[in-house]
């Protein structure tokens, strides 16, 4: 969908214009992986129109195949405004016009399950599944478990204005995540949408997925990953890196993003947390949904360094640089 972000701070009711952008969690997190040198391709559907040909150009500007993505001649883009203000703020403000638009008609008719399982990796959120009972049902043919799919990444992403009711949000959210393999929740979010508090008590209700992460803000980030042959977890915990922060739009997404990075790569879990903090810091540091997109091979000396230095690191804006081993700020653009 497109992104309309305010020229300055305050009310809608207030703010004089704003600026267009790219929006949408799963494009989001398409652009970044495939500009950290993945194979990506974007599965969608897009009205006939202006703010469709903006949407298609600009993510396959960054690489991402978008041979999938169906154009509606009949249904308009999606747009949606936001206040400046963080989304746990009390003065955020978002309007969604989503409701009838292209992408509320994707269905399991128009998207073939072949197509979606085609890559090493399907990522999905519960914003597709918010945006209508066609849109359900098809991230839950997408979540079955079935022999030779790829890896199902679910990313939580609640919505509370795209959902009719809170008790239909937990049910298809929970739902959603048990049929995932890889799981991304917001501390907040699964106490607001699920009635769940910290880490043990999300890991508790969701014990189907293999690996859980629960983001936990500016503390940092828990791991549970199932143990093969066992019926215990591996528990980790990575603390996020002191960020200078810009915008918290779009941090969600670009964790998600950075931590499937480092698992296509195959590294450690907590190598895993610390690239998903890492990309995060890229978007927090700077305005808009679709932030730059964090540099592998510019990540890599940080997300290695010890247990001390990680906690010393503070990120500027732009994307993550080592910086000198003595400089415990590290610019990042």
């Amino acid at each position: 969908m497109v992104a309309f972000l305010p020229s300055r701070p305050g009310r809608l009711a207030d703010v004089p214009s704003f600026t267009r952008a790219v929006g949408g969690a799963e494009s989001n997190v398409a652009c970044a992986l495939a500009a950290a040198g993945h194979r990506v391709r974007w599965i969608s559907r897009v009205g006939a129109d202006g703010f469709g040909d903006h949407l298609v150009a600009a993510v396959a500007a960054y690489g991402v195949d978008v041979s999938r993505v169906r154009r509606d001649p009949h249904r308009p883009t999606g747009v949606y405004f936001r206040t400046a203000a963080d989304r746990g703020d009390a003065a955020h403000e978002v309007v969604y016009h989503r409701a009838g638009s292209a992408a509320s008609a994707m269905s399991v008719r128009n998207v073939p399950y072949e197509e979606a399982a085609a890559g090493r990796v399907l990522h999905l959120t519960g914003i597709t599944a918010a945006l209508s009972p066609e849109c359900r049902a098809l991230a839950a043919a997408l979540t079955a478990r079935r022999p030779g799919r790829p890896l199902v990444s679910f990313d939580l992403n609640h919505r509370p204005s795209l959902w009719p009711c809170p008790a239909t949000a937990r049910r298809v959210l929970l739902d959603l995540a048990r049929g995932a393999d890889l799981v991304f929740a917001g501390e907040d979010e699964a106490a607001r949408a699920l009635g769940l508090r910290g880490p043990a008590a999300v890991r508790e209700a969701l014990p189907e997925p293999d690996v859980l992460v629960v983001k936990e803000g500016a503390r940092g980030a828990t791991l549970f990953a199932r143990v093969p042959g066992s019926a215990r977890d591996v528990r980790v915990f990575v603390p996020a890196p002191r960020v200078d922060v810009v915008s918290y739009s779009g941090a969600g997404d670009a964790f998600a993003a950075g931590f499937l990075d480092a698992t296509l790569r195959g590294l450690p879990f907590a190598a895993r947390l610390r690239y998903g903090h890492l990309a995060a810091a890229v978007a927090l540091t700077a305005p808009g949904d679709l932030a730059p997109a964090a540099d592998p091979a510019r990540a890599a000396r940080p997300a290695a360094l010890d247990d001390a230095g990680w906690g010393r690191l503070r990120l500027g804006p732009g994307a993550p640089d080592p910086g000198p081993d003595d400089d415990e700020e590290v610019r990042t653009r």
